[in-house]
């Protein structure tokens, strides 16, 4: 009988030893509630990748792309960008700020209504202002300066001092959700979302009948953009800029393809009545032989239809012989010797 009883308590033992040699080791929980129950939700995130918009809410090109352009409609699309940005604000005064891939992904946010302001974060020259409150939000771009440019005769400014000269923005997607619920859940919750184009493009062609073959570089400026974009709705500010970019020269003539916010102070009622509103476009060409040619000229009526990208065109331009001889200088384009050619990008 003794021995019985010192047999099944071995086994026991035995047994017990076995079970807790085979179990992985945990650490002691004393709040388990807080760890399986948390206010994240999951950001699933696509893109409108569309670059002009009309003053219609409509694609104004899409329909009918001239093939004499020499490029697809479709190679102007912007490519998806490499991360997410979502600064969630609660009603308690709380700001989260979340970096996540561009599809998307999980992100904290303080329990109760937020909201959610959403925008890619892999940008180079755009500035974010403001980000303490979601209305007030709003993006602009780096300055960039260029001492040969002094102004547009046809900008109703004038004076180039009275307006910012910048570089071109960075394609930018933003999305705003004026209330989201965040519960407190043992799974983060899901939220699909479509990250809406701040940023558009234009197409400007300058159209050439004779003496491209002079032209060795190139570049432009456009004035009477909008300065900046107000990120929960995407309207522009009222402020105007130029912006400065470069060019490539092409058998038939002179080509850039320029980012923008659009027009200034759109969308707002009286816009379709704004021809009066005034865009001026600039072409500077250093020729081969070191002699540089400016253009200019007045978009105003092209700009009217087109306040979110497009296509700007001017042409019958032309370099005499005259102009593309003169000098003889034996300037070698495929050197580094512009100097002043170069612009000035003002990181602040």
């Amino acid at each position: 009988m003794k021995l019985t009883r010192i047999c099944a308590l071995y086994a026991t033992a035995i047994s017990a030893l076995f079970v807790m040699s085979s179990c992985d080791h945990k650490d002691l929980c004393f709040d388990h509630p807080n760890h399986s129950l948390r206010s994240t939700t999951r950001i699933c995130a696509t893109y409108n990748r569309v670059w002009e918009i009309g003053d219609d809410g409509a694609p104004a090109w899409e329909s009918h792309w001239p093939a004499s352009f020499g490029i697809g409609y479709e190679s102007l699309v912007p490519g998806l960008p490499a991360g997410l940005c979502v600064n969630a604000y609660s009603e308690e005064g709380a700001d989260m700020v979340s970096h996540v891939s561009a599809a998307g992904g999980i992100v904290d946010m303080t329990a109760g209504i937020n909201s959610l302001l959403m925008y890619n974060d892999d940008t180079e020259y755009i500035i974010f202002n403001n980000l303490n409150a979601s209305v007030s939000a709003k993006a602009t771009t780096r300055a960039r300066s260029r001492a040969s440019y002094a102004g547009n005769p046809f900008y109703s400014p004038g004076d180039v001092g009275d307006e910012r000269t910048v570089t071109p923005p960075d394609p930018l997607f933003g999305h705003y959700i004026t209330r989201y619920d965040q519960q407190v859940l043992p799974e983060p919750a899901v939220l699909d979302v479509t990250m809406q184009p701040l940023v558009y493009t234009y197409l400007v062609r300058y159209e050439f009948e004779s003496g491209i073959e002079y032209a060795g570089l190139a570049r432009g400026a456009l004035a009477g953009m909008a300065e900046s974009v107000f990120l929960h709705d995407g309207h522009t500010g009222p402020d105007r800029a130029t912006i400065l970019y470069d060019c490539t020269v092409e058998s038939w003539g002179v080509q850039a393809v320029v980012n923008s916010f659009g027009v200034p102070d759109y969308p707002n009622p009286i816009y379709p009545d704004g021809r009066s509103s005034s865009f001026a476009l600039n072409l500077e060409v250093k020729l081969r032989n070191g002699k540089t040619l400016n253009y200019n000229f007045d978009i105003s009526d092209q700009m009217a239809n087109q306040p979110h990208g497009g296509v700007i065109v001017v042409s019958g331009l032309s370099i005499s012989d005259e102009e593309g001889d003169a000098g003889g200088s034996g300037f070698d384009v495929s050197i580094d010797g512009w100097g002043e050619f170069n612009d000035i990008i003002v990181n602040l």
